[in-house]
């Protein structure tokens, strides 16, 4: 015994960083939550090192303050406050009856195109996005609302659940996102640039999975019928209703991006806003009451998340892994483009054994320091750099692609949560059929990480207005 405490004690840091990594990856694939598995292997990983430096009760006493400082100290930031009241003009917006006013237009304005319900779910799903922020409400909201609706047109159950789950994911990417809230903070980058550059890249992850489902439904009419007897006087009728959510998001980007306002200010004036409309709409006490646990519920576990995480982060650094990482990745004999698309392949895998948020805390403070040093390093000019991007460009652009990844995660067996979510809330749809309809959305959201690597002004036209790049 003696001796392999020898061994162990004895052991670089960099060795006992890849044993505590292995070990909180194989927690993780037994069954146990990320958090907990995080949290477990960074305390663990401090102790092992600070003890192999200043024996074992010096160890124990610096790992468990490090244990009770370091959640408190990340988690205290003002740009995480702005999480649950993002996560709170979401619950509000369905409780106060908006939601289904979004959607009724959508299904007016493009009802009539190949699958139109599920086209008008699409971009229903993604103006909700716009004052939601959290993927997993987008799609519980939208199964209650609109697989019925489909359903009752004759729309195949699987192709109605696989559209709500994969558009919910769009709030991962359209503004106000709570993963790029995390990202931002996890980097260094400026929130607000970050909210920016995820506007567009969220639109055309929406157009290309409505054109999608016009393909599927023109190549099999048994998905989904169009929908008929819309007039121009129902359309316009039907705009009035959605218009506060549109509004809601315009006085969010004018506070942001105006320099009216921080984004946690803006977060809490649009959380006002949905508020005294959804008041003046007659919302009840138990619906403010429901609205408000689901907001406490759905940010409790994304700060758990962040805290457990933020201890394995911390060991990490003292680890020194990020830094080895990085130095390998830079000195690989193939283009950096090359490199970049497997640690994308990468991302799929773990996606399919980690929830999105878990994934890019634990990944993220290893990656970042790798791609950025594949663009050319820090303060790298865009002139000098493999990617033609400077470094707060790279940032950027890797940070939208990145979290693009990662909304695979929310409809990837077998952890899918966007699919649990929707099966949950809809008994007809088993979570098999969930999973079978979200099939064909992953070649949707590979056509548009293609296109965002290909072309990445634009994911950076909109921060360049304001001068973030």
């Amino acid at each position: 015994m003696n001796m392999v405490w020898q061994q162990m004690a004895t052991m670089s840091s960099i060795d006992i960083g890849l044993w505590v990594t292995g070990l909180m990856l194989v927690l993780v694939v037994l069954g146990m939550r990320v958090a907990f598995a995080a949290a477990l292997a960074g305390f663990l990983g401090l102790l092992w090192i600070f003890t192999a430096k200043l024996g074992f009760e010096k160890g124990l006493m610096v790992a468990i303050k490090m244990a009770g400082t370091i959640p408190h100290s990340k988690i205290s930031t003002v740009a995480l406050s702005l999480i649950p009241t993002f996560i709170l003009i979401g619950f509000l917006a369905y409780h106060a009856g908006l939601t289904r006013a979004l959607f009724e237009a959508a299904k007016r304005w493009v009802g009539w195109l190949p699958g139109g319900m599920a086209v008008a779910t699409v971009f229903s799903t993604a103006g909700f996005a716009a004052v939601s922020g959290a993927s997993v409400a987008t799609s519980a909201v939208f199964a209650r609302i609109a697989i019925p609706e489909m359903l009752k047109l004759g729309y195949d159950k699987r192709f109605a659940a696989g559209v709500v789950a994969a558009g919910g994911t769009l709030a991962s990417l359209i503004p106000p996102s709570a993963i790029l809230v995390i990202y931002a903070i996890i980097v260094e980058q400026d929130v607000g640039a970050l909210l920016m550059a995820g506007f567009l890249p969220g639109i055309v992850s929406a157009l290309i999975y409505a054109g999608l489902v016009i393909v599927l439904a023109r190549l099999r009419q048994d998905l989904g019928p169009p929908v008929q007897g819309y007039g121009w006087r129902e359309r316009f009728a039907a705009l009035p209703g959605a218009l506060p959510i549109f509004i809601v998001t315009g006085i969010i980007f004018v506070c942001i991006y105006g320099g009216v306002g921080t984004p946690t200010e803006a977060g809490a004036l649009g959380a006002f806003i949905i508020l005294c409309l959804a008041a003046y709409k007659g919302m009840r006490w138990h619906d403010l009451r429901g609205a408000l646990l689901e907001t406490a519920k759905l940010t409790a576990m994304i700060f758990t998340i962040i805290w457990g995480v933020l201890l394995y982060v911390r060991f990490l650094g003292f680890a020194d892994l990020p830094g080895t990482f990085a130095d390998w990745i830079s000195g690989l004999e193939q283009s950096p483009l090359l490199t970049l698309i497997l640690i994308l392949c990468a991302y799929a895998i773990l996606g399919m054994f980690m929830d999105a948020i878990g994934m890019l805390l634990l990944t993220l403070p290893v990656v970042y320091p790798a791609v950025i040093a594949l663009n050319g390093g820090v303060g790298v000019s865009a002139a000098d750099s493999a990617f033609g991007l400077s470094e707060t460009g790279c940032a950027i652009w890797f940070g939208i692609i990145v979290v693009k990844m990662a909304e695979l995660c929310l409809i990837t067996p077998p952890i899918g949560l966007n699919c649990f979510v929707v099966a949950g809330v809809r008994p007809e749809c088993s979570v098999q059929d969930v999973f079978r309809g979200v099939t064909p959305f992953f070649i949707a959201d590979i056509l548009t990480i293609a296109v965002l690597i290909l072309m990445p002004q634009i994911v950076l036209w909109l921060p360049s207005l304001i001068g973030a790049v």
